[in-house]
């Protein structure tokens, strides 16, 4: 199976294109067998290529490469020491144990969401195209993790950007929908442009983007601690990662693409797409160990992140922008851990993190559902009764996430901050942030449940009659998302609570080789009397929430009146949005509207109280847009026009043309084969 392991991304390609090509004439039901039944055989796939990596010989070491073919061979060409290399850009697949997590991760719970969204999304429109899209974006996904070098990770980074694109704005005739989309676009491209300088900087450094060479070159030696260049590269890839994992300054496209639909929330935004960053810093280890102060920024925005998103969560009403905003602090937690050293940590929350915020998104789906639309939490409540396994499987994921012990969330969380406080690059600030985080972690999602399932109901009458657990489609799901958030932590049991570290020695050959930085020196009774404070600070924030919304329902509107201005700034976001506009997007359209007036003034003779200097930008915006900008297009006008002379003479688009041209040819076809033919054409010419 390992040598067929192109097909674990081309069977959700194939489904992408029989839905794009030919789902409008299908009917939902075959719709739904291709889309998920391709994913799933890509899951089952990537299983067996796992069992089959587990028992690979040392003779691999740890790594499978399967070269395709040779993509770009670029050829001869200088370093920028001078020396001669020659670039072949190869299109490969890598599986390691940092891409077998991945891989199965994006197809086990990609496949789960598939199934959920044959239920959720059986009444909408465009359902082939849903399903076309989301299969795209699983094949785009599964080419970023298994590509064997940059480049290539760089095409399926595309590929889930723009299928992140196309399924926010799936519901396009919905403004809102169409303007997160552009957003989410736009706001990625900017961190993909420093991703390209990265690559490019890559290229004229070691003279190749593969993985396994770049690897080996930065752990032979060659570089110094601290290198300038190496420097440069782990902070351009960073700021590519900022855009795609959100983080500040680019986390601002996240919580507007909650306008697609829940199913694309989970999938792309939770559990997969969004940890494409976290994913790229870990898997360029080795050029992040060289550098201390791009480690100490990858910890520092991490941290910033962590606590900014999740004091914007603890005002939130509408239930999937409190969970957008609990993602964006999670992925900070994420990157905290790269950040301080402690790849595994980041990896090992990636994954826990990917079961229950999918089951949560999933979840709130099925209250949407249930409420048939609503997504205020001010106009839920008490529904624990009327959709009982939808509430207890969030539960379950609320535990998991405020870091509850056994469930999943406590092993990833925990082992973060004591990574953050204990480890080689770790700072008692840095604890600081991420513990006072956890806390506020609890409490929102805390708020979250009891404001929907729990306290008094403030469900419509009209929405009240049409109250109804979801169909099984979308129960199993979550069932099965909710038993992975309990016992999804237990194969990383740190040997402090007397586990074997499993997942930790499974991705050690990943990490490995790096500088070695000593950790800070602290007693067990440490790690333990942190791990019981956050234990401690978790369920004093379930508490706090447990009063306020459920208990004593009247103390939130007394607390929102006496800090009435604390919580107008968080419930505006910190007004990042506005200030954003204010200072980029309304200066832009400024700019545009003041060159078209100066052209258009030009044109006509003059603006009244322009200025010399505003006539001449006129003059030069007139010149560029009329000689450069239509130049251009007349260019490809004339060109296309001059190319296509002769299909037009014979493409009239007249059916008696067609007709005499037809007869013609018959006539000479017969002219040429049969004798007496040609011997009356001879005669007639």
């Amino acid at each position: 199976m390992l040598d067929y392991i192109w097909l674990i991304p081309v069977f959700p390609l194939l489904g992408a294109a029989i839905q794009l090509f030919f789902g409008k004439r299908l009917l939902n039901k075959a719709v739904s067998a291709v889309s998920v039944g391709l994913p799933g055989l890509s899951f089952i796939w990537a299983v067996g290529c796992f069992i089959q990596f587990l028992r690979l010989p040392e003779s691999y070491n740890h790594v499978f490469l399967k070269h395709l073919y040779t993509w770009l061979p670029a050829g001869a060409f200088h370093l920028s020491n001078g020396t001669a290399a020659n670039l072949n850009i190869n299109v490969g697949m890598q599986l390691d144990p940092l891409s077998c997590v991945m891989v199965l991760v994006v197809t086990g719970v990609g496949f789960l969401i598939h199934v959920y969204s044959t239920g959720y999304m059986a009444h909408e429109g465009g359902y082939y195209r849903f399903f076309g899209y989301l299969n795209l974006f699983m094949f785009s996904m599964l080419v970023l993790v298994l590509a064997d070098n940059y480049l290539m990770m760089f095409v399926g980074w595309e590929g889930v950007g723009l299928c992140s694109y196309l399924l926010i704005g799936f519901y396009f005739h919905r403004k809102s929908a169409s303007d997160a989309g552009k957003k989410a676009f736009i706001v990625n491209r900017i961190g993909d442009a420093a991703f390209m300088l990265g690559m490019m900087t890559m290229v004229v450094t070691f003279g190749t983007l593969d993985f396994h060479s770049i690897t080996e070159a930065a752990r032979s030696g060659q570089f110094l601690m601290g290198s300038g260049v190496i420097t440069t590269i782990c902070i351009l890839l960073f700021i590519g990662a900022t855009g795609k994992s959100a983080q500040i300054p680019l986390y601002i496209w996240l919580p507007d693409a909650m306008e697609g639909p829940t199913p694309v929330s989970a999938l792309i935004h939770a559990a997969t797409m969004v940890t494409a960053g976290v994913y790229m810093v870990a898997r360029s280890n080795a050029l992040f160990a060289l550098s201390p102060k791009a480690l100490a920024l990858v910890a520092g925005i991490g941290a910033a992140t962590a606590i900014w998103a999740a004091s914007i969560g603890l005002v939130q009403n509408d239930i999937k922008r409190v969970l957008a905003y609990s993602t964006v602090s999670q992925l900070g937690y994420m990157f905290l851990a790269c950040g301080v050293g402690a790849y595994t940590a980041g990896v090992f929350h990636l994954m826990t993190h990917a079961f229950f915020k999918a089951l949560l998104f999933l979840g709130s789906g099925s209250v949407i559902h249930a409420m048939s639309g609503e997504q205020d939490m001010r106009k839920m409540g008490a529904l624990a009764r009327k959709i009982p396994v939808t509430c207890w499987t969030m539960v379950i994921a609320t535990a998991a996430i405020s870091g509850i012990p056994p469930f999943a969330g406590f092993f990833s969380k925990d082992e973060i901050l004591w990574q953050s406080f204990a480890g080689p690059y770790g700072h008692k600030l840095l604890w600081t942030v991420g513990w006072i985080t956890a806390g506020l972690t609890a409490f929102y999602m805390a708020r979250l449940i009891f404001m929907t399932f729990w306290g008094e109901s403030h469900v419509s009458h009209e929405a009240e009659h049409h109250l109804h657990e979801s169909p099984r489609p979308m129960l199993i799901p979550l069932i099965t998302l909710a038993v992975l958030s309990a016992v999804g932590g237990f194969i990383g049991i740190p040997k402090s609570l007397w586990g074997s570290e499993w997942f930790g020695k499974f991705l050690e050959p990943v990490f490995e080789g790096n500088p070695v930085v000593p950790p800070h020196e602290f007693a067990h009774s440490m790690e333990y009397f942190l791990m019981a404070l956050s234990v401690v600070t978790a369920f004093v924030g379930i508490g706090i929430a447990y009063r306020m919304y459920v208990k004593q329902p009247e103390l939130s509107d007394r607390m929102e009146k006496a800090f009435s201005g604390l919580h107008k700034v968080l419930l505006h976001k910190y007004y990042i949005d506005e200030i954003y506009d204010a200072l980029f997007v309304h200066r832009v359209k400024n700019l545009g509207s003041l060159l078209a007036a100066f052209d258009l003034g030009v044109i006509d003779g003059g603006v009244n109280g322009v200025g010399w200097s505003g006539r001449m930008l006129g003059i030069i915006s007139s010149w560029w847009d009329k000689w450069i900008i239509d130049g251009l297009v007349n260019v490809v006008a004339f060109v296309t026009r001059l190319l296509s002379w002769p299909a037009r003479i014979v493409q009239t688009g007249m059916v008696q043309n067609y007709a005499w041209f037809i007869t013609a040819g018959v006539l000479i076809f017969m002219a040429y084969y049969f004798a007496p033919f040609r011997a009356f054409f001879a005669w007639l010419f």
